[in-house]
């Protein structure tokens, strides 16, 4: 008698049927197998029992007004430190950034990172500095903040650096994989611009390769590639420093909604789109040959675009739509289909956004091996992905050595052309964060680049003696001024947490 079942971990959805008695979402059930294959059923893999919990209600994060704004973008971004979410703000736009042990119902008069005059799009964390987030805006600016690690009194408002050279908003950012201090920043003028954020200066325009709206950017894994998608159905891998399209595929998917792509640890390329019929489609291609693609899965029938978030430790890539209420996970390997369909984590409520926790972020006791953030209306809910194991040791095959916070490359070395693949921490002992770590922007003869001021009408004689020495005084008496402030701050916020503590120990 022939068997059924098991074969579906690796066929995913074509050809399948699923039972009645199956009450499970997600699990896709294939036609029988021939006997002679019935050695073959279940594809070994490690990850074939991963599963996903959301939280305890009270590790939630409550009352948070999540923004409204048509795009997109995942809304929410993770580190070890902070959760930071993008919310509804009066005026301007605004994100809120929480400690993540700082759980449950948010007070109403939380600080809020502000300072665009127009809706924050999209936030990044610098991977190589925990306290240092960018945000894009309507504004047509970039502006990166340093984030104290207490909880300020007032809202922060006064960026680091902004970042000025769009023409129309920006929707896209993303931080340099392997240098220091290298953003990427894409906007609806079709210009994608590399910055060195330690200067302020614009490093790299890339103006002439896109004739339409930018979709998204991703890096490769040691920053010498890119990958973007367009709203002229175009997928393209460009040389950023050269400045050179090396190699684009015309529609590779023939639907008209937006392309999502992402470069996997091989070099591969992995896509989310539509078929000509709306329906939901994910394909794996190489960029030496981009004619035909490795893999190429319908899913569903849906409207909301999947984000794809990447694991290059698992080789998992995790499919989050927007409005949809689930999450489903497939592992890339070089077996064919080479893309193998997992499961799905299913819930009642649509999601608004998603944040992806880096991996050493994640608690390795637990075997966990991803963590989302995922925004409803009014909060934010982790949920956890677990492989289930019997052992209280640490499990070596789950959690290879994972890119730590420190670079490989300054700015300059890898705009000279030096590429260097990610520094390498074990998570054996658990990642600890590291403090507080200030970014100093240094603008490069910004006194001398200004223009030499106009004739003066109303000044008196003695202006005209005001020497640039006594103006850099004059700015360095400010700066320190500004330290000292900053100092009291501090030190007000802390005899503030010391009075509450000592209020509620006398009630």
């Amino acid at each position: 008698m022939p068997r059924v079942g098991g074969v579906s971990q690796s066929t995913g959805p074509e050809g399948t049927k699923t039972p009645p008695s199956c009450g499970r979402v997600g699990m896709w059930w294939p036609d029988p197998v021939p006997p002679a294959m019935s050695r073959r059923v279940v594809r070994q893999s490690k990850f074939r029992h991963v599963f996903g919990q959301p939280v305890k209600a009270d590790q939630m994060y409550e009352d948070i007004r999540v923004s409204k704004v048509t795009c997109d973008s995942s809304f929410c971004a993770v580190n070890p430190k902070f959760v930071a979410i993008i919310v509804e703000s009066g005026g301007g736009g605004a994100f809120i950034v929480l400690p993540l042990a700082k759980t449950g119902r948010v007070d109403k008069n939380h600080p809020l990172v502000t300072g665009h005059t127009a809706p924050v799009l999209d936030i990044d964390w610098c991977p190589h500095n925990d306290n240092v987030i960018a945000s894009a805006s309507e504004d047509t600016t970039v502006m990166v903040w340093q984030i104290p690690d207490y909880v300020p009194v007032r809202n922060i408002t006064e960026p680091v650096v902004t970042l000025e050279g769009h023409s129309k908003r920006v929707s896209i950012i993303s931080w340099h994989p392997t240098a220091r201090n290298v953003l990427l920043s894409a906007g609806c003028d079709n210009l994608v611009i590399l910055w060195n954020v330690g200067t302020g200066e614009m490093l790299l325009a890339l103006d002439d390769m896109h004739t339409d709206l930018i979709y998204n950017v991703g890096w490769n894994r040691n920053g010498s590639l890119l990958v973007t998608t367009c709203k002229d159905k175009k997928v393209r891998v460009i040389d950023p420093r050269k400045q050179q399209i090396i190699a684009e595929r015309f529609a590779p998917h023939e639907g008209l909604r937006p392309v999502r792509a992402i470069f996997t640890r091989e070099g591969h390329i992995f896509t989310t789109g539509f078929t000509r019929m709306s329906q939901r489609e994910l394909g794996l291609w190489d960029p030496n040959n981009f004619e035909e693609p490795i893999a190429l899965q319908e899913m569903d029938t849906s409207n909301g675009v999947l984000l794809p978030f990447y694991d290059a430790d698992s080789s998992i890539v995790y499919l989050c739509g927007k409005g949809d209420s689930s999450i489903r996970y497939f592992e890339i390997t070089d077996e064919a289909p080479y893309v193998h369909y997992l499961n799905t984590y299913s819930s009642k409520e649509p999601q608004r956004g998603m944040g992806f926790m880096p991996k050493r972020g994640l608690d390795v006791s637990k075997c966990e091996i991803a963590r989302f953030f995922k925004l409803h209306e009014r909060k934010c809910e982790p949920i956890v992905m677990t492989v289930p194991r019997k052992s209280d040791l640490f499990q070596d095959d789950l959690y290879p050595d994972t890119p730590g916070p420190e670079p490989a490359l300054e700015a300059d070395e890898w705009l000279s052309g030096k590429d260097a693949e990610p520094i390498l921490i074990s998570l054996r002992d658990g990642y600890v964060p590291i403090k507080n770590r200030e970014l100093k922007v240094v603008k490069k003869n910004i006194l001398d680049s200004k223009p030499p001021p106009g004739p003066r009408r109303s000044h008196s004689t003695c202006d005209s003696d005001f020497s640039q020495p006594a103006l850099e005084e004059v700015l360095e008496e400010i700066r320190a001024l500004k330290e000292t402030v900053q100092a009291q701050e501090k030190r007000i916020c802390d005899l503030e947490n010391k009075l509450c503590q000592f209020t509620n120990g006398t009630d």
